[in-house]
């Protein structure tokens, strides 16, 4: 995925409201700009620390620009946009980088499935019959560790998502959740049962079930990001 044109550099003065955050570019412009994330965020920002941030010209925007990368408290690189992560899936799915999902014949997005009225981000279809793939944006790292976590702030959504998953699975269809890590100087995954015990316990139970647990790790630049190589989960 190709950032065009490329990132625009600044620091972090604050985030605030959720949606917002004020920042000094490069150049000593003050400006506010979006944040794209609902998160936590949780060590994923630092007030002072690099940012950089696409900009926008259309003049119908509140904000003129969004937060795209963000420079943690460990000095990683995280893709606070979670916007982000279904398009480089899909990217990852067409060009076969993801090798456990190769080989379908459709891809669809946002297809309604469930008991509990949810949509999955992806279903494939193979000669076999479809899968069904939920993904989640990871940039919850720590000191001292190059395990990412997930969630990073209480998700009852995400548990509903595997609840769906395992129950696809029962019925002998294939489901998987899949770990999009954007967060550089990451090896493996785990639940942050820290955080969201009842998330973690749904993971496992999920696993029990039949649920493939995939986690892909993501390179990121102010130019591009794109995912590159599989990670451990551990459960």
């Amino acid at each position: 995925m190709q950032f065009d044109p490329p990132l625009e550099q600044g620091r972090l003065i604050r985030r605030y409201k959720r949606f917002l955050a004020d920042i000094e570019s490069c150049s000593g412009e003050l400006l506010t700009i979006h944040c794209p994330n609902t998160g936590s965020m949780f060590n994923c920002m630092v007030e002072g620390g690099a940012v950089w941030f696409s900009r926008s010209n259309d003049p119908k925007r509140k904000l003129p620009g969004t937060w795209e990368l963000a420079e943690t408290p460990q000095g990683r690189w995280a893709c606070v946009n979670t916007a982000r992560a279904n398009p480089l899936v899909e990217e990852a799915l067409r060009e076969g980088v993801i090798s456990e999902l190769a080989g379908f014949t459709t891809l669809k997005r946002e297809v309604p499935y469930g008991e509990e009225n949810s949509r999955i981000d992806f279903r494939l279809e193979y000669p076999g019959g479809p899968a069904y793939v939920e993904v989640k944006s990871v940039t919850l790292g720590f000191d001292g560790t190059k395990v990412a976590a997930f969630p990073d702030a209480k998700t009852q959504r995400g548990a509903k998502h595997l609840r769906e998953l395992a129950s696809l699975a029962r019925q002998g269809i294939r489901a998987v959740q899949l770990y999009c890590v954007n967060l550089s100087g990451i090896e493996a995954v785990r639940p942050a049962e820290e955080i969201d015990a009842a998330y973690a316990a749904a993971l496992r139970e999920a696993t029990l079930a039949g649920v493939e647990v995939l986690a892909y790790g993501a390179v990121l630049t102010p130019t591009e990001i794109r995912l590159t190589q599989r990670l451990a989960v551990q459960l």
